[in-house]
This record gives structure tokens, sequence and C-alpha cells, in this order.
């Protein structure tokens, strides 16, 4: 049995002892972090301390293997949040949005502000505290591992012999994640008290409002009465309408449902159905006549509606109107979804891979669409290696470009954090416009992405694992506790209570907003649960890209701006 005790021996550095520690830190990392603590769980972030448990007892990797794994695995996570966020990272900066991102923005430069505060009051560079440990304190307290990988590949940048010091970060980090989780959560509840919040009434509140936003399809059947439309034609209606609609289908009074092409009329006592935005909804009762309640859905007939996936690769990035489903298919498209998104069928809206459109029809003209666009799921669940590694290539070519600042000593890299993300954000938003396929299923891009910041945190955590009791476990370790609560819960409630005095938002929209300004997925569990509707979930997905991104960039700066 000596091989095997060799096998699991500390300092054991071939590559069966090393993929076996690798597995076992993280299948015991996934495990131990789903095991909730009063409602909340750590997550994969529990790879990190198996790793940091391992390492205290003597275990380690090759020093460039351990390397290798840490930034391939960095890479991994970043261009997969970068793909994932990338389609609507620059739509969240519309009016809706721009409220929540800049509340975001606020709150990540009072992290910042409040970081480096701490660092000149207990001495600067002559304090106890570096300002590397600072920023892994500070990318702890918000729960941020991509800014950790960043600054830490920033720091070996400018400093490629302090490997050493780099690992300093991973033990601020862990020092201040546990608290930060609690922290964001403790928060809310903090707000909820000063506030005097009462749940059902929040609920209420988002219950009345409309339930799609004011850009998204809107479907509403309006009666013909207005004798100046009588037998004017879709086309004609087009030039007096100017807003983006479609006519799906029209009713005659004999009972015949038709599908209307440019040539088709509108004629009195005619019912059209409409898919339009909500707030263009009282032009066309204007215009067309009054609103009728009609389940078109039911009707029996030739005319149904179905959903087309576009899985051919020809047509990603074909605009819709280029289709020409009028003439060639007799067939109306009333909307685009994507990625869970309702978009109004507009003819200047370019398709993508993994939309579905739905369109309105004779069901053989919609099976030869069909057939046309792929419709083809099993297309679909297969993986665009080519554009990922594409991206990776590009991404790791445009993070080594420098970039000199004035009052830098040395120039800004993005680095193998920031130029993966950059590249990432930019293909899935464009990609499809150089005929690159981006789409991405949600499993696929989820299983890279775990992989990557598994590899990455066991890698960190064994790393640091031989100095993190000595150092963590003192009295210097519990001020960490204290720098990281800190910078958590202060940053928060500033942005909290701007948010609710000043702009009235509802709190459950509150919470999802403080989840996502620190990319925190068991802060947004805990604040589904309170909810019980999607307000958080929403909220979240609309300031996580810019928040990701602005902290991945803002701890690249602070070591960059004080080394």
């Amino acid at each position: 049995m000596e091989w095997l005790i060799d096998l699991f021996r500390p300092h054991n550095l071939s590559l069966a002892s090393t993929i076996l520690l690798y597995s076992f830190v993280i299948f015991a990392g996934i495990y131990l972090g789903k095991i909730k603590f009063f409602g909340v769980s750590l997550g994969v972030t529990f790879v990190l301390f198996v790793g940091i448990v391992l390492g205290h007892f003597g275990y380690t990797v090759d020093g460039d293997v351990l390397h290798f794994l840490r930034e391939f695995g960095l890479i991994l996570f970043i261009f997969s949040i970068g793909m994932q966020v990338g389609p609507g990272f620059f739509s969240s900066f519309k009016e809706g949005g721009i409220q929540m991102n800049m509340l975001a923005m606020l709150s990540i430069a009072l992290n910042v502000g409040i970081m480096i505060t701490i660092y000149f009051l207990q001495g600067g560079s002559e304090g106890e505290t570096s300002i590397s440990q600072m920023v892994g304190i500070m990318s702890g307290a918000v729960t941020n591992t991509p800014g950790l990988g960043a600054a830490q590949q920033t720091f070996l940048q400018v400093n490629p012999d302090g490997y050493d010091v780099s690992q300093q970060m991973s033990m601020g980090y862990a020092a201040a994640y546990p608290l930060g989780v609690v922290g964001i959560i403790l928060t809310m509840i903090i707000l909820k008290v000063i506030f005097k919040i009462n749940p059902e009434k929040e609920t209420a509140e988002i219950e009345s409002d409309e339930k799609t936003s004011a850009l998204a399809p809107h479907k509403v059947t309006f009666r013909v009465t207005n004798e100046m439309i009588n037998g004017l034609d879709m086309q004609k209606m087009h030039t007096l309408i100017s807003v983006n609609y479609v006519i799906s289908r029209i009713e005659k009074p004999d009972g015949r449902v038709i599908i209307p092409t440019a040539k088709d009329v509108l004629e009195i006592n005619d019912v059209a159905l409409v898919i339009c935005s909500v707030q263009d909804e009282e032009i066309f009762s204007r215009f067309i006549g009054p609103k009728i309640e009609k389940t078109w859905e039911m009707e029996t007939g030739p005319v149904v509606s179905r959903r087309i996936l576009v899985t051919r690769t020809e047509y990603n990035g074909v605009k819709l109107g280029s289709l020409r489903l009028h003439s060639a298919y007799q067939l109306n498209v009333t909307r685009v979804n994507r990625a869970g998104v309702d978009l109004l069928a507009a003819p200047n809206l370019r398709l993508q891979m993994g939309d579905r459109i739905t369109v309105v029809g004779k069901l053989d003209d919609i099976n030869n669409l069909a057939r046309k666009l792929g419709n083809s799921m099993k297309r679909l669940n297969e993986p665009n290696l080519i554009t990922m590694f594409i991206g990776i290539f590009l991404g790791i070519i445009v993070g080594s470009i420098p970039l000199q600042f004035p009052g830098m000593s040395v120039p800004m890299k993005l680095g193998l954090a920031g130029g993966p993300l950059v590249v990432a954000i930019l293909i899935s938003a464009y990609g499809h416009k150089f005929h690159l396929v981006t789409y991405t299923n949600s499993s696929a891009n989820l299983l890279l992405r775990e992989i990557g910041i598994c590899l990455f945190l066991a890698s960190v955590g064994i790393a640091a694992g031989k100095d993190f009791a000595a150092t963590v476990f003192n009295a210097r370790g519990i001020t960490w506790v204290g720098y990281g609560f800190a910078i958590t819960v202060l940053p928060l409630i500033v942005t909290g209570i701007i948010a609710r005095a000043k702009y009235k938002m509802n709190y459950f929209t509150i919470c999802g907003m403080m989840s996502g300004n620190y990319t925190d997925p068991p802060a947004l569990a805990y604040s589904n649960k309170v909810a019980n509707n999607d307000a958080p979930a929403v909220a979240y997905s609309t300031v996580y890209p810019l928040t990701m991104f602005m902290r991945v960039i803002a701890a690249q700066v602070v070591i960059l701006c004080f080394m």
C-alpha cells in the first residue's frame, strides 16, 4: 500500500498527485459550499477555504503548474462572464438602468474610497496592512473574485518576483469574504427597519406596475371605427404611424382571418391584432378605434402562431426585414425573444443565433420558414469553440497592450482578466456583424464558468494556505475582518438610503441592485426568497454587467496607482 500512501502524501509534486489534490479541493469545496448557515451558503467560494486548509497542512503544487491552472481558470471564468453579460451590457444604460447603474458606480467609488482611507489611517506604506492586502480585503468585502484575480495578475506584471506578496491579497480576500456575504444581507435588513418597509405593500406596488417594460412587445386588439383610415393599406399606415409596430392579424366582418401584406387594407368593423410598445397603445386607440378583448390564440382556422429558433449560421447578423417574410412566405413576425427578453420585430433588427421569432401565418408556410432558419434545438446544444478561442486569443492581445496614464509609474494593462472580459463583452454584443456565432446555451456557459472559477480558487487557496493561519488567526486578522465589514456595509447603506429616500425605489429592487452591485448570488437568492417575485433578479441583471467590469478595472487601477 506504499504507492497509495505516497499518492496522498504532502509535497508530492507528481502529476497524478496534483490532479488528485485539485479534484478533492474542488469537490469537497462545492459540497461544503452548499451547507447553509442561517439560510445563507457561500457556494463555490468554499473551494478557496478547502484549498487553504490543505495548503496549511503542507499540500502543494509545482509552481509553474499552479500558475498555469490559476491563470487559465481565471481566463475561462472571466471570458464566460463577459459572454453572459455582453448582450445586455449596453442596453443596461437605457432610461431605467441609468439610475441604478449610477448608484452602483457610487457604491464602487465609496468602496475604493473607504479602503484607501483605512489604508492611510492605519499608517499607509508604513502601516501593518499593505495596499495589496487592502485590495484583497476589498475584493472579499464586495465578494468579487474576478477583482481579486485581476489585482493579483496586475501586481505580478509590475513585480514579477512578488508572487509571495500577491498571496497576501488571497488572505485578505478570505478573511473578509464571509462577513461580506452576511454584511449585504444585514444591510437589507437595516434599510427595512430604517424605512419601516411593509413587504406586502412593496409587492402590491410591483404588481400594479406594467407587467412589461415600455419598450417590450405588447399585444392589443382594436376594432376599426375611424372612417379616415377606411381603405388604407398597410404600407400607407406605416407612413402615417411612425412608431415601431406590427399588425399581426386582421379578422374581417365575415369571420375570415388574414395575415396582412403591404397591399392589404383596413376597413370599418375589421378587428386588428397590433403588436406595439405599451406607451404607444394610445396612439392606435385614437387612430384606429376602441380597444377590445379577444383571445386570438384560441381561434380555430388556417392562421396559427408559432415560435421558430434561428439555428443556421448564415442568418446570424441578418436583418429581419431582409427575409421578406410578407412576400416570400405570407407570414408576419410579431416579436423576437433573445436571451429571455422579448424585442419588437423591427425590420432593422439583426437576428442572432438562438433567437426565437414568433411568426403568424399558415402552418405550411411556417414550416417552410422553420426549415430555412434551422429550428434545431440540437444545433444550439453544440458549443461554439471557435468563437470562444478567438475571443480568448484577442483578449490576451488586448490585455497586453500598455496604456500610459499620467501619475502612473508604469503603463497600465488590462491583463489576463480585463482583456478577455472586454473582448467577450464586445464579441457577444457585436460579433454577429462579423458573422461570429456568439450563442452559447446557458448550461455550457455555466459549466465553463464554474470550471474556471474552481481552478482559480483552488490554486489561490493551495498557494495561500501555508501562511494563512499565522497571518489571519491573530489580532491583525480580526482587524482585517473589521476593515472588510466597513467596506461592505457603509457604501450599501449610503446608496440604499439615496435609492429609497431620493429616487423612491421599490425595496425589492434595491435589494436586487445591492446584490448585483456586489455580484453576489447568495444575496440575490436571499432577496428572491424575501420578495417572492422577479424584481430583485431584474435589478441584479441591470447593474451586474457594468459593475463586474468596473470592479475588475478598479482593483487593477488601485494596484497601479500605489505601486
